[in-house]
């Protein structure tokens, strides 16, 4: 498999000191990309109240080379301690999108919480897509499930 490369570029108010995303360990299947705030709110960061939802910057663009796609999802430890989450996980930016990247982050948890500038916010994870074509049908092939929905299937 061809390993496919993102170009990125800093934003225009973006910190770059700031670690380009990376991946933690050798097994790590999402680099760590991070908050890289704007030069107003640098010192105090960002505090997310209890339900509050907020898109954090990350002071890059990216070229994502087509046929791929880049995923943003949670960070676990950010997730189970904090309640701290994205609100569309997985986020999804297109190959053909060249704005800045934001995380869409949601506050889940009991109490306040704070993101500085350059702490761990989400995984950016690549992705190969498959695009289908869609057509109008009356074939249908029954199965044993079928049409059941939520929990058709079971507990156990």
């Amino acid at each position: 498999m061809t390993t496919p490369v993102i170009r990125l570029a800093w934003h225009e108010e973006a910190d770059n000191t700031i670690p380009l995303p990376q991946y933690a360990t050798d097994g790590a299947a999402g680099a760590d990309i991070r908050a890289n705030l704007p030069p107003a709110i640098r010192t105090h960061g960002i505090t997310l109240e209890r339900m509050e939802r907020r898109i954090v910057p990350t002071g890059l663009r990216m070229v994502i080379p087509f046929g791929y796609e880049v995923q943003l999802r949670p960070r676990s430890g950010l997730a189970l301690d904090q309640g701290i989450t994205l609100c569309n996980s997985p986020g999804t930016i297109d190959s053909d999108y060249r704005g800045p990247v934001g995380v869409l982050l949601v506050n889940l948890g009991d109490r306040p919480y704070s993101i500085g500038h350059g702490d761990r916010i989400a995984q950016l994870i690549v992705a190969p897509v498959a695009r289908a074509a869609f057509a109008v049908s009356d074939l249908r092939s029954p199965t044993v499930r079928d049409a059941g929905g939520f929990g058709s299937t079971g507990l156990r």
